[in-house]
């Protein structure tokens, strides 16, 4: 530093003080200082108070000389004491630069702690509107200096800042980002006793904060989502302390803003401290609390994306409270979230299959799924121009809902005592609930990808089915685009290994098959319009319409038989086909589905248009086992019992027409044609085909067909045949000569055990 240049209205004795490299005489430079501010206030000489802040600054707080740096730190701390009001004067604490001393000094109480504000009462300063001409010149150079590469002038700084701050109280408030910015580094600061001293301003800066209604929180946003994004766990504890207390002010409406930090407030809660993911847990769930007190002025569309995200995270703690909040977020705003159905259901499917380790998870994510579902309702297959909904925007401007409350029911009904911006998700000025798209493209794509994905949980396909079942019954109009793309997954996931996952996805395609929303123009059972699944159908010639108009006319006309759409001949075809190249589905699980779906739609129709099919079909072989196990379900199943009844006596049309249906197919396979017969008491036909018997070529096959045939007779279901054996003539009528004639063809023993 020059020592001759003009420090004035500054002596030249304190100039040199100020220099010094011993504390002590800095200290009573200092007193001198405050003396002569002190006269200026009192003489309303602003502009020389002006020149000692800015010599004090430029010349000895922003010097290269260590010591002056340190000198230039205390004047300043001098010149913040004298502008205070009610000041007894500068009583210096005798603070000593060791660093023992200095952690004792931050061990001890505030007012030794900082050398300055011993005996200051805290007040304003000298006039309000001179507040921003001081603070501004009086808080730079000290932020400055929170950047030095010495610790011991990092503390000093801080001990100023600490009085500048102690006696402006509210007036630092304008300045207050700047501040809050030089802290949130001090709290990252590498040595403890600057740190602790950091702890004491921030203290400080909180009461002043919490005390005030001046604070301005929107221009302080933007800091705060800066800053959260930090990776350092002081930065990190320091954000969270301070979001806690302004979360705790009243007139600071942090709720408002909360989709600007939620995102970095779910990073800081995967921290890997303890003490910080508990503070964040707790601050996390304050918000919750708010949101559910007053979720008309909470902005859930413009977080729901930020849920998505971490209810996919793979730390559980984060998981969890995504999810938590998921909930919350689904059951309070309603039919707000559906536009974000797709992504949730990518974060939540998944979650239902996850073991007894994250149970936790697994039960919120269940309640999510569930609440999402019953969102969908029939309004939502509107497609009427006119009635089309209005998309959701993310962006706060174009937002504009109804301001709304929660009700039992999951909707949002208007509120009227609540006053909120036009920015808001909830608007005040109307009383109406503006609509919402619901995503169909989006929520069939997740649910295609799922049933696709071979890794995907037993209990995650279910889900995927109920979803696509439920979709199908609100909106089918709109899902009937989709079911082209959805056929061929659903057609293999018959083949899945669990029996619950079959049951569900035979629900879907059953609802396919019989929907009136399936039914298309100029799309006959049997007509060429099936190309579009050559290639995983069964391949019927063009005159096949011709070879079953009978049996399709009794199909529509019975009045015991719902009309099917459209699909309906197209699943029979293409799971005939599906049983086809998979014996095995056939052998371990065909009956099952046949069975099922006979109680999901009408059993006459799926034997009619099945016995139609096979009756075209090339592959003989398997015609005939396909018809052996069609018939083994017609004779046996409990599920059948009013079929049975009703060709026992072909007393209708339809039942007659019916008959002649299956007794095509039938003859694809001997015996079954026979046991047909029986079941329809056309014994005299039997007892004809059984004489043909003879002409055939007896091979273990057909032994086993016979002997199978045999103990059908025997079961409950041709109890009534075995009566009527009783009432025969000597004369052996058709029933008897027919069963004696099976019998025959069997080995002794079993011929023996039959008499």
């Amino acid at each position: 530093m020059n020592p001759e240049k003009d420090f004035s209205p500054l002596a030249p004795s304190v100039v040199r003080a100020l220099n010094d490299k011993l504390y002590e005489k800095r200290k009573v430079a200092a007193l001198e200082i405050e003396k002569l501010v002190r006269e200026f206030v009192a003489q309303n000489n602003a502009a020389q108070i002006k020149h000692v802040i800015q010599i004090l600054s430029q010349e000895f707080a922003l010097s290269q000389h260590p010591h002056s740096r340190k000198g230039g730190l205390i004047g300043l701390a001098a010149c913040s004491i004298a502008l205070g009001k009610k000041s007894n004067g500068l009583k210096m604490s005798g603070l000593k630069p060791s660093a023992e001393q200095l952690q004792e000094d931050l061990a001890g109480d505030l007012a030794v702690t900082v050398g300055f504000s011993r005996t200051i009462v805290p007040g304003s300063w000298l006039k309000q509107e001179d507040s921003g001409l001081y603070l501004k010149e009086l808080i730079e150079p000290v932020l400055t200096c929170f950047n030095d590469a010495d610790s011991r002038l990092r503390y000093y700084a801080c001990e100023a800042l600490y009085n500048i701050v102690k006696v402006a109280r509210g007036s630092v408030l304008p300045h207050f980002n700047v501040l809050f910015d030089g802290l949130s580094k001090l709290a990252a600061d590498p040595d403890p006793n600057v740190k602790s001293g950091s702890e004491l301003l921030d203290r400080l800066l909180k009461d002043i904060v919490t005390e005030s209604n001046k604070f301005d929180l929107v221009g302080f946003i933007p800091l705060l989502r800066e800053r959260i994004y930090s990776n350092n766990q002081y930065a990190r504890q320091f954000i969270i302390s301070w979001i806690l207390v302004l979360e705790s002010v009243p007139d600071i409406n942090l709720l408002g803003y909360l989709p600007e930090i939620l995102d970095g407030l779910f990073q800081i809660l995967g921290d890997n401290s303890k003490e910080i993911r508990k503070m964040c847990e707790v601050a996390l769930g304050e918000f919750l609390k708010e949101i559910k007190k007053n979720p008309s002025s909470v902005k859930f569309a413009e977080m729901a994306n930020i849920l998505v995200i971490h209810c996919q995270a793979s730390d559980d703690l984060i998981q969890l409270t995504a999810m938590c909040w998921m909930r919350e977020f689904i059951q309070l705003a309603g039919r707000v979230m559906l536009p974000y159905s797709s992504g949730i259901l990518t974060a939540v499917l998944p979650c239902l299959s996850y073991d007894d380790r994250k149970k936790s998870i697994k039960e919120v994510a269940n309640v999510c799924n569930q609440s999402l579902m019953k969102l969908v309702i029939p309004e939502d297959d509107e497609t009427d121009e006119g009635k089309q909904s209005l998309s959701l925007q993310m962006e706060p401007k174009e937002e504009s809902l109804s301001q709304q409350q929660v009700t039992s029911s999951g909707c949002l009904e208007a509120s009227s005592n609540s006053s909120l911006s036009s920015t808001s998700v909830f608007n005040a000025s109307s009383t109406d609930r503006v609509p919402v798209t619901l995503n169909l493209d989006g929520i069939v794509q997740v649910l295609d990808c799922h049933l696709h994905d071979t890794a995907t949980g037993m209990m995650t396909r279910i889900a995927v089915l109920k979803w696509l079942y439920h979709l199908y019954i609100k909106t089918p109009r709109k899902m009937f685009r989709h079911t082209d793309s959805l056929f061929p997954i659903l057609l293999r996931t018959l083949s899945d290994e669990s029996d619950e996952v079959i049951l569900k996805d035979l629900e879907v395609l059953a609802e396919i098959a019989s929907s009136p929303a399936g039914q298309t123009e100029d799309q006959g059972p049997c007509d060429g319009s099936d190309t579009r699944f050559s290639q995983s159908e069964l391949h019927i010639p063009v005159k096949a319409s011709q070879l079953s108009s009978s049996g399709m006319k009794g199909m529509e006309c019975s009045p015991s038989t719902p009309t099917m759409n459209s699909y309906f001949y197209k699943f029979m075809i293409n799971l005939l086909k599906r049983f086809s190249s998979e014996r095995k589905l056939l052998e371990t699980r065909g009956a099952f589905i046949i069975r099922q779906l006979c109680l999901l739609l009408n059993a006459e129709n799926i034997f009619h248009s099945m016995a139609d099919i096979l009756l075209r079909e090339e592959d003989l072989k398997f015609a005939s086992t396909m018809v052996h196990t069609l018939n083994t379900i017609l004779l046996t199943s409990s599920e059948l019992f009013q079929l049975r009844n009703q060709l026992k006596d072909l007393k209708t049309p339809e039942s007659r027409n019916l008959f002649c249906c299956l007794y095509r197919s039938w003859c694809h396979n001997p015996v079954t044609t026979v046991s047909l017969c029986f079941l329809t008491q056309n014994y005299k036909h039997a007892y004809d085909l059984i004489q043909k018997f003879g002409d055939l070529e007896v091979t273990v096959d057909f032994l086993t067909e016979v002997d199978k045939l045999v103990q059908l007779i025997e079961c409950p279901i041709f109890t009534w045949t075995a009566l009527r054996q009783l009432w025969a003539s000597r004369k052996r009528p058709p029933p008897t000569s027919t069963t004696w004639s099976c019998c025959s063809t069997l080995s002794e023993s079993r011929t023996s055990t039959w008499k």
